[in-house]
């Protein structure tokens, strides 16, 4: 197959970009927050800009209000704040009292609000065909929404090596499976998931990343020209459980 007609350095920023804020994103979202680790994210400067999606507008939102946080840190009580941290990592992402935004993309598309569904096996089914496993499958359901990210981090990293090694075969399985994992899976629940965490969000920190996600997949949508399939997110609340 020969070379793409776009501009390789131009895909490669793309890549590399996408790579970069979907890990850490992936990372906020399944990671209870530590001490050390919340320290590093509330460094001077960190939240001034993005590597992807600059020119959207919820990214530029996410980032003033992870700024914002990212101050109030460095001048507040940090046993206090990184309390509230863990508080709302916990109902938002966890579970308890109060789950109002489970983060598993099968509870979203069926009457019950149960989990491993049809949608779990098919995300498992992804992450199989590209050489990964959910690390704790069987235990957790595979559709974590930081586990796709993750994945489309996966995906997107396959491919940056795959254009530097001007494999161009490879190269467009791999930016099409991109497209089509957004619109079988990611694209379908994901940014009205991330209107839920912006309602019951109640520190900065997870307002602004939503925001920050929301962005990213409104730029992942133009760029790979993803469409989302099937019977979309049905917009439920789920509430006090």
């Amino acid at each position: 197959m020969s070379q793409p007609d776009y501009r390789q350095t131009e895909w490669e920023t793309n890549l590399t970009g996408e790579i970069l804020i979907l890990r850490l994103i992936s990372k906020i979202l399944y990671t209870e927050p530590e001490p050390d680790w919340i320290a590093e994210l509330s460094e001077p400067g960190l939240f001034n800009e993005a590597p992807f999606a600059m020119n959207q507008p919820d990214v530029v939102t996410g980032l003033q209000q992870l700024a914002r946080w990212s101050d109030e840190m460095r001048s507040a009580e940090n046993e206090d704040r990184l309390l509230d941290l863990r508080i709302d990592y916990t109902q938002l992402l966890v579970g308890g009292n109060e789950f109002t935004t489970p983060p598993w993309e099968s509870v979203y598309f069926n009457e019950d609000r149960m989990l491993f569904q049809k949608e779990t096996l098919e995300v498992r089914a992804w992450y199989r065909r590209f050489g990964l496993a959910a690390e704790k499958q069987g235990r957790e359901p595979d559709d974590h929404i930081a586990l796709e990210l993750s994945f489309l981090a996966h995906l997107a990293s396959l491919a940056l090596e795959a254009c530097h090694a001007e494999d161009w075969e490879r190269y467009e399985e791999l930016m099409t499976a991109q497209r089509d994992f957004l619109s079988a899976h990611v694209l379908r629940w994901a940014p009205d998931w991330c209107d839920l965490m912006m309602l019951h969000a109640r520190t900065d920190f997870y307002h602004g990343t939503a925001f920050l996600l929301r962005g990213v997949l409104t730029e992942l949508e133009l760029l790979y020209g993803a469409q989302p399939t099937g019977t979309g997110f049905d917009g439920i609340t789920i509430g006090t459980c």
